[in-house]
């Protein structure tokens, strides 16, 4: 059922400023969307402005706990547990997120302010008044797996090309890419050129975050009717938000959340396809035996030097320890046969092992992030490329060594 009193107010937006505003009225609070440019000093200069009028009682940010906490805790990637990371799955979403931080460092740095500078600003000025921080925007995480989800298997390399290409570029960050960051965030800008021609990557990066950012701040409303919050978001959410609001939702605030924060389960076949290529090899792995004892070695010798091989180049091209290689070898050809463990997994512990990232190497990960060579002389970075390299190397060779073994039985 929508709400009446949700009105958006736009005589007192600022037409052709540089910082849009718009205000919206939620029941008895009024909600104030300061729209800013993550790189641009004059939207933080903005926020400490309509903060130090004192007429806000709480102040709502397009951050997540994760980015939040990143902020308010520089070294809090000096505490990551690497093991953890990629125990839980979680080393390409580390990996894609320092990826996609890059970016945004490179433009920030040469327009010399801080990456998300009105964001931090919001944070410490709000806590030095006493005022509440509500965090409004979606798990970062979350997003980025929606939007693998929900794009065609096909174009999924072209958005791993995007974030390769935001760390491998040695030019500056063009005049485009600077409006781009200045009307929204690192993950628009990263994706622009995706999002722009393709709905399906449009609908969870930003279509998305407009509604959640919305039903967040009415969940916070219904729980604390603040009478004044000021909500500082990216320029390029602030007219989404603001047609969400006019509309009104028909779901509670708590349900339009959980729907938007469920991450769809993989395709059936996805998931199957793996265990039909293990059974096949097995299978082959029987005919050939059953043949002669000749060809089924023969047949295992290509599925271990194959399999093997490809994983440990992965593993070498990132510059893993001699053993990590080794291990890669080992590893891979064992890993295949049991999708529930990945080569990468194997070899990114070596590589810890050996390799233990020191203090000074988290102390450097985001500057580090910025350049091709830094993720190769990083340590922490270096980890997480033997995980990607080997894993891929694996995959590519569980194919290549399934149609040699393939090749032998027609032959």
């Amino acid at each position: 059922m929508t709400d009446d009193n949700n009105k958006p107010d736009q005589e007192g937006a600022e037409a052709g400023a540089q910082e849009p505003m718009a205000s919206v009225t939620i029941g008895d609070s009024r909600v104030t969307l300061l729209g800013t440019a993550h790189v641009s000093q004059s939207s933080a200069d903005k926020v400490r402005e309509l903060l130090a009028s004192g007429d806000y009682d709480a102040v709502a940010v397009e951050l997540c706990p994760s980015r939040y906490n990143a902020i308010v805790d520089p070294d809090a990637l000096a505490k990551m547990d690497l093991f953890q990371v990629i125990r839980e799955g979680k080393a390409s979403m580390v990996a894609a997120s320092l990826a996609l931080g890059a970016f945004q460092q490179r433009a920030a740095e040469q327009m010399g302010i801080q990456p998300g500078a009105e964001m931090r600003v919001a944070i410490e000025d709000a806590k030095a008044a006493r005022l509440p921080v509500l965090l409004i925007d979606r798990e970062v995480g979350t997003t980025l797996k929606r939007i693998y989800r929900n794009v065609p298997w096909w174009q999924r390399f072209n958005l791993i090309a995007g974030l390769l290409g935001s760390v491998v570029t040695k030019e500056k960050v063009s005049e485009e890419e600077i409006e781009r960051l200045k009307e929204g965030d690192v993950l628009e800008s990263t994706f622009a050129q995706f999002a722009e021609e393709e709905k399906e990557l449009f609908k969870p990066l930003i279509d998305e975050r407009d509604r959640y950012m919305v039903a967040r701040l009415r969940e916070e409303i219904e729980k604390h009717p603040h009478e004044n919050i000021l909500a500082v978001v990216g320029a390029g959410h602030l007219a989404g938000m603001l047609r969400y609001f006019e509309q009104g939702v028909e779901k509670p605030p708590a349900e339009e959340i959980a729907e938007l924060e469920h991450v769809p389960p993989g395709s059936g076949w996805g998931k199957r396809i793996p265990w039909l290529i293990v059974l096949l090899v097995l299978i082959g792995f029987g005919i050939g035996f059953s043949r002669s004892p000749e060809l089924g070695w023969q047949m295992v010798l290509d599925w271990v030097l194959i399999n093997g091989g490809l994983s440990a180049l992965g593993a070498l091209i990132a510059g893993g320890h001699p053993l990590t290689v080794i291990g890669a070898f080992v590893a891979a050809p064992l890993t295949s046969l049991n999708p529930t463990v990945g080569a990468g997994m194997v070899t990114a512990a070596i590589e810890v092992y050996f390799r233990k990232p020191k203090v000074s190497d988290f102390g450097r990960l985001r500057t580090d992030a910025t350049t091709l060579k830094g993720w190769w002389r990083n340590r922490v970075t270096r980890v997480l490329l033997v995980f990607l390299f080997s894993t891929l190397g694996s995959a590519i060779g569980t194919y290549v060594a399934g149609f040699r073994i393939f090749d032998r039985l027609t032959g």
